[in-house]
């Protein structure tokens, strides 16, 4: 019934008892997760855990705040795309661009933003060639971010994940064929215009997700989120846009199915 379509399962948050989350996710009406990377050994991790499991698929790709592991790393591109080419392989991601957190040790700001914008670029790219979507991350960097994106509308759609922006950025992706995906923030009685946006989005221009371990939905808030949590995000959207679970539901899976590869 319900898609988690960001959840890290490759977290080493989840190491001591996945089975057991896996478990509870189904129980709960979670019928397919999609696990985003975030270098390339944490991609390979996703896809030995996705090949036992055929309710999960893997996006694989190089997190904006990890693009120092391919920094000197001859190749990298090359190595993701072979891993992109394993028919466990849903999407590209999770890629784009964070102004949030510190650059890592022994670059500036300004090193920093270039490596992140080249890296990504580089995976726009091979999204393009391989005719994946991707899945994009953004921490306050959305002009940048947009502007690297929309330029490859035509060949390549992406998500940008965990929105938290207004329905006027919103309109500005979907109109070009993009999507937005909404986490547990939502649910939270200061979600502000995030719940106006959920409230006012089409329905065929939003999915959901989990993005466990963070972002628990209330009644969860504070605690380790994990993919069974989506159900409760499906139930804040559906109240704010005054429609049924299962039409949320049935909406959002319906737009993921089109979205990712590997589903019928």
């Amino acid at each position: 019934m319900f898609f988690d379509t960001h959840t890290h399962l490759g977290s080493r948050q989840f190491d001591a008892d996945l089975p057991a989350a896996l478990e509870r996710a189904r129980a709960a009406g979670v019928t397919r997760m999609v696990a985003p990377a975030t270098d390339l050994e944490n991609a390979r991790k996703l896809l030995a855990l996705a090949v036992n499991e055929p309710d999960v698929r893997v996006a694989v790709g190089i997190h904006p705040t990890d693009v120092d592991s391919v920094a000197d790393r001859p190749g990298w591109i090359d190595e993701l795309r072979e891993l992109a080419r394993h028919p466990k392989v849903a999407a590209i991601g999770e890629i784009g661009l964070d102004y949030f957190h510190a650059p890592a040790e022994g670059f500036t700001q300004e090193q920093w933003r270039a490596l992140q914008a080249r890296v990504l670029a580089a995976q726009m790219e091979l999204a393009a060639e391989l005719k994946l979507n991707v899945i994009l991350h953004n921490r306050e960097s959305w002009d940048d971010l947009v502007s690297q994106v929309l330029p490859f509308s035509d060949r390549v759609r992406g998500v940008f994940h965990c929105f938290t922006g207004t329905m006027d950025q919103a309109r500005e992706v979907l109109e070009k064929g993009h999507l937005i995906s909404f986490t547990g923030i939502v649910s939270f009685k200061n979600a502000g215009v995030i719940a106006e946006t959920a409230r006012l989005v089409p329905d065929t221009g939003y999915m959901l997700e989990t993005d466990a371990p963070y972002l628990a939905p209330v009644p969860y808030r504070g605690r380790r989120c994990e993919p069974a949590y989506v159900a409760d995000t499906a139930r804040a959207v559906a109240a704010l846009r005054g429609e049924a679970v299962e039409k949320v539901a049935a909406d959002t899976t319906r737009t993921a199915l089109a979205f990712f590869r590997g589903w019928n």
